[in-house]
């Protein structure tokens, strides 16, 4: 990784709120799609569906199935003196019933969950809350370096299948409207449960248009990287060397790799799709460029300087100013190039973020 003299500044770009998208497309492939050439800065428009047309045979397609859980819990606290009987009647009103939100980042393990707390000063370690009347009882059981709380659930029954229940999908802040359809917020192909964001790139996709592609000659392969909140954490730091990614548990099977690297053997491109994809690939790719099977956790970072070792293009959302997102891909495109890809795509009215529209990162 080399040095660099960028700022977090020098992610900035102007975004009228109009244009955070709200709500997701009735039919997902109608997604506009800016294509970005990362090599002279070409722009084309086009529509989604369209995006057969830039893969060809011999290409491998890698992407994220994460499935998103409910992972937002809303419930009050359990005042120990009220409770007990014990305190004033003014202690008593202070902790119990207060609403307390949960928002579950990584288990650690069975019943024990890594959580962002809010408000934060009412979940002191021994704080009971209770979700769903009791169904659900979280304790704080530790606080950990950034202000995150360890909880430890009790429940009867099976855990997923009572979050199920009470929990809602954890959307961004910038999306206000309440979501009608929780499948609007999973790709058609989520399989294994454990992220608390979607890998937004991949909403695009039909099962048709995955079909469609895979007859081109496509290869298509799936990686498993559950996304936590630490992607998308606000870089804070003017020196953006300074900042701290948060790690991600990640799973690349002996298969999805023997296949990238017999891609990579054959002359072939391999086309991330989401920064989830791109950075998971990433981390499992030696020196050398051959990928290896396994699992673990990740905190890569990628900014500009930054030596792909396996991804040659990239399928992803617009990203929020400032972001290690918007970082990620300038290292690809170079910064120039995608500032100013930005700025089109705000003259062009695009839908951002989330639920927005889509961007191709390639070459001719």
């Amino acid at each position: 990784m080399k040095e660099t003299n960028l700022t977090r500044h020098d992610f900035y770009y102007d975004l009228p709120e109009e244009l955070i998208a709200q709500d997701p497309l009735e039919d997902r492939s109608s997604s506009r799609l800016l294509v970005l050439d990362k090599n002279n800065g070409d722009i084309e428009h086009t529509v989604f569906s369209n995006i057969k047309k830039y893969l060809k045979s011999g290409d491998c397609l890698v992407l994220n199935n994460t499935k998103v859980i409910p992972a937002r819990l809303v419930g009050e606290k359990i005042s120990e003196n009220s409770v007990r009987g014990r305190g004033t009647k003014a202690e008593q009103d202070e902790t119990h019933g207060a609403s307390i939100e949960l928002l579950l980042l990584k288990r650690r393990d069975n019943d024990i969950w890594e959580t962002l707390v809010k408000p934060g000063k009412k979940a002191r370690v021994g704080a009971k809350i209770k979700f769903g009347d009791g169904l659900l009882i979280g304790e704080i059981v530790d606080v950990i370096d950034d202000g995150n709380r360890l909880v430890k659930f009790s429940y009867q029954g099976i855990f997923e299948e009572v979050l199920d229940r009470l929990g809602e999908m954890p959307l961004p802040p910038y999306i206000t409207h309440r979501l009608e359809d929780k499948n609007r917020y999973q790709t058609v192909y989520a399989k294994y449960e454990g992220s608390a964001a979607a890998p937004t790139a991949g909403l695009h996709f039909t099962n048709e248009l995955l079909k469609d592609i895979e007859e081109l000659g496509v290869k298509i392969v799936y990686v498993t990287l559950h996304v936590g909140l630490g992607t998308f954490r606000p870089v804070k730091v003017d020196n953006i060397l300074e900042h701290h990614m948060h790690s991600e548990f990640y799973v690349v099977s002996d298969e999805v790799a023997d296949a990238i690297n017999e891609t990579k053997k054959n002359g072939g491109r391999v086309i991330g799709v989401g920064t989830t994809s791109c950075r998971t690939i990433e981390s499992v790719t030696d020196d050398n460029g051959i990928v290896h099977g396994g699992s673990g956790d990740t905190s890569i970072f990628i900014y500009p300087g930054y030596r792909f070792r396996v991804l040659d293009a990239l399928i992803t959302n617009f990203h929020l100013p400032e972001s290690t997102l918007m970082m990620l891909v300038s290292a690809l495109a170079g910064r120039e190039h995608i500032m100013k890809a930005y700025e089109e795509a705000v003259k062009e009215g695009y839908r951002f973020f989330s639920f927005g529209d889509a961007m191709l990162i390639t070459t001719n």
